[in-house]
C-alpha cells in the first residue's frame, strides 16, 4: 500500500496554476496601451480636446466591459475596436451638428477661396501634410479606418480584422484600396 505524499498534490496544483489564465490587472493594460490609443485618437480626430474626450470614454467603456472579456481574447484589438466605434460615433454626431445652411453668396465666396488657403502655407512644411489629411478624410469610412489602424496604429491584418469585424483578407483589401486611391489622388 502506498502512502499519501504531498508531491502528487503539488504536481496537480502547479498544473492547475499553469492552466489557469488570470487576466492582467486593468491598470497594467492601461499602462501598456494608453499611449498608442491616445496617438491613434489624436490622428483620427485631428483635435486634441476631442481626442482627450474619446480617450477617457474609451478607457471608461473598457473598464466597464473588462470583467466580461474572454480570457483568451487579445486586449489590443479589443481596445482599438472600442476607440474606433467611439470615433465613428463622434464623427457621425459631429456631421449631424455641423449641417449649416449657407447663403448663396457666402457659398460662392467659400467655393472660390477654398484652394487659396493652402497656397499661403510653406510648400515644404505644411502643404503635404494638410493635403494628405484631406485625401485620407475623403476615403470611404472602412478604407480610412483600415488605413489608420495599419499605418498609424501599427496593427497587423489579423488585428485589423478583429477590430473591424471582417476577415483578414478584407482588412488587407481595404488597406490596399485606400493606398491605391491615395496614390492616384496625390
Amino acid at each position: 500500500m502506498q502512502g499519501f505524499t504531498f508531491r502528487r498534490t503539488r504536481g496537480l496544483n502547479s498544473m492547475a496554476r499553469d492552466k489557469l489564465q488570470l487576466p492582467l490587472p486593468f491598470e497594467k493594460i492601461m499602462e501598456l496601451h494608453e499611449r498608442e490609443i491616445m496617438r491613434y485618437l489624436l490622428r483620427v480626430s485631428g483635435n486634441r480636446e476631442d481626442a482627450a474626450d474619446l480617450f477617457q470614454e474609451t478607457w471608461l467603456r473598457a473598464y466597464r466591459a473588462y470583467p466580461r472579456l474572454e480570457p483568451e481574447r487579445d486586449v489590443r484589438p479589443w481596445l482599438y475596436a472600442i476607440a474606433v466605434n467611439l470615433s465613428r460615433n463622434r464623427a457621425r454626431d459631429g456631421a449631424r451638428r455641423t449641417r449649416v445652411i449657407v447663403a448663396d453668396g457666402a457659398a460662392k465666396l467659400a467655393a472660390n477661396t477654398k484652394g487659396e488657403i493652402y497656397r499661403s502655407l510653406n510648400e515644404n512644411d505644411g502643404y503635404a501634410t494638410v493635403h494628405m489629411s484631406e485625401l485620407i478624410s475623403a476615403l470611404p469610412a472602412r478604407q480610412r479606418e483600415a488605413l489608420h489602424l495599419r499605418y498609424f496604429a501599427g496593427l497587423n491584418y489579423g488585428e485589423i480584422a478583429e477590430v473591424m469585424d471582417c476577415s483578414p483578407q478584407s482588412a488587407r483589401a481595404n488597406v490596399s484600396q485606400a493606398v491605391r486611391k491615395l496614390k492616384s489622388m496625390w
